[in-house]
């Protein structure tokens, strides 16, 4: 089952790195998913998503994000959980911080996803930008 889950979280990573957003999430994620991004260059707290507010906030991101990337260094997992180690990197559609729309960002990610019958139910986001302020 750790393989199956390392798997279904390099495919959502995938899905989202190609423009996956919204419902074309739903596959991805249980009902009862909650999401937690600690505190960032773009999150300045700590932010506590439901399954909704995941979706919305994909949408919202498409917004500002034109292209994005994930770059997988490594991925580890225990039990239910799978936690993924990436570079991602982001074209900008609108001006942010210091940066143009068509600049690129990046970030370090370390993301830890809990499964339960094949979907996630907990994520939690440790996502390192570059200063672009």
């Amino acid at each position: 089952m750790e393989n199956k889950n390392v798997e279904l979280a390099i495919e959502f990573i995938k899905a989202v790195s190609d423009g996956k957003i919204g419902e074309e999430l739903n596959n991805f994620y249980d009902e009862s998913a909650n999401q937690i991004e600690y505190p960032n260059l773009l999150t300045k707290k700590i932010v506590e998503r439901n399954l909704d507010a995941i979706k919305d906030a994909s949408i919202k991101g498409k917004q500002v994000i034109s292209i994005q990337n994930y770059e997988i260094i490594k991925a580890y997992s225990c039990g239910n959980t799978v936690i993924i180690e990436a570079i991602w990197t982001g074209r900008l559609a609108i001006p942010l911080g210091k940066l143009k729309a068509g600049d690129e960002m990046k970030a370090y990610f370390a993301q830890f996803f809990e499964f339960r019958d094949g979907k996630i139910v907990k994520q939690r986001n440790y996502d390192c930008f570059e200063n672009f302020l």
